[in-house]
């Protein structure tokens, strides 16, 4: 009965020249992807332990390590799978070392992505709920994955952006620094008006509002004589980035207000237009 059950288990149904594949063969692959899961499962369990017990990793590094374990698990037990078919996995590779350039330099951006992946994940430049701006619109990082990372925006769009563009791009991470960042309005007024008026105006508005920090002060700039009005710009200090234009429009409309009230004129551009009769 065991010399038969030998015989069923190593009879080789395709055999083609050093490639053979029989019942036993096959068994031993799914035990070897079987042990490869659950040694996966095995280790995902203690680390999430260890988490909890000491919190020596972040949610984003451990499934980034768990990633990496599981590539690495996984392409072992592929190699040993075709070792066990009588495959020579070193004479494969020089086979298709070619192919491997060729295929290499196409997927050159995807690997790129994949690297900056790590990096964001391991590194901690950017982490998952931190507020980036980069190319003129800002976010809230909601996901960051091995090739891509999703960024949704105050109106509420996600953005799937490469790795590789948080990584090699200028990118502001509002939430790393200080805790206080500063932030400016700039307004124009017309010539002749009262710039001591202008300049205690823009400080008062700006110090009462409830969002504006009072631990730096409050600076006014006149920037400049314009070509339709004299340039102001002030300089505040705030906490709240996420709705920082919310908090200048509202500091815009009361500074509008404040102007009507003291008599302060906002200008519009306006040409002068000569016209001189011509002689006929």
């Amino acid at each position: 009965m065991i010399q038969d059950l030998k015989i069923v288990l190593g009879y080789d149904f395709i055999t083609y020249r050093d490639f053979h594949m029989n019942l036993m063969d096959i068994i031993i692959v799914i035990i070897l992807y079987t042990l490869t899961w659950g040694g996966l499962q095995v280790f995902k369990l203690f680390v999430n332990r260890a988490i909890r017990k000491r919190q020596w990793m972040d949610r984003s590094s451990l499934y980034a390590l768990h990633k990496l374990f599981s590539y690495l698990a996984y392409t072992i037990a592929a190699l040993l799978s075709l070792k066990v078919f009588g495959i020579d996995v070193t004479i494969l590779l020089a086979g298709s070392a070619a192919l491997l350039v060729g295929f290499g330099l196409g997927v050159q951006q995807i690997f790129n992505d994949f690297i900056s992946g790590i990096i964001l994940l391991f590194g901690g430049t950017v982490r998952v709920g931190d507020i980036v701006e980069f190319n003129n619109t800002i976010g809230r990082v909601i996901e960051i994955d091995f090739r891509t990372s999703k960024i949704k925006t105050r109106d509420g769009i996600t953005i799937i952006v490469p790795n590789s563009k948080l990584v090699s791009d200028n990118v502001i991470n509002w939430t790393e620094g200080d805790e206080l960042t500063r932030f400016s309005v700039e307004v124009g007024v017309a010539y002749g008006s009262n710039t001591e008026l202008v300049k205690q105006i823009l400080t008062d508005v700006v110090t009462e509002h409830q969002a504006v920090s009072n631990h730096r002060p409050v600076q006014v700039q006149f920037r400049d004589f314009g070509d339709s009005s004299l340039n102001f710009k002030v300089l505040f200090w705030a906490e709240n980035t996420w709705e920082i234009e919310f908090l200048r429009s509202t500091i815009r409309f009361e500074i509008d207000k404040q102007f009507r009230i003291n008599g302060v004129t906002i200008p519009f551009p306006q040409r002068d237009v000569h016209m001189y009769p011509t002689d006929k």
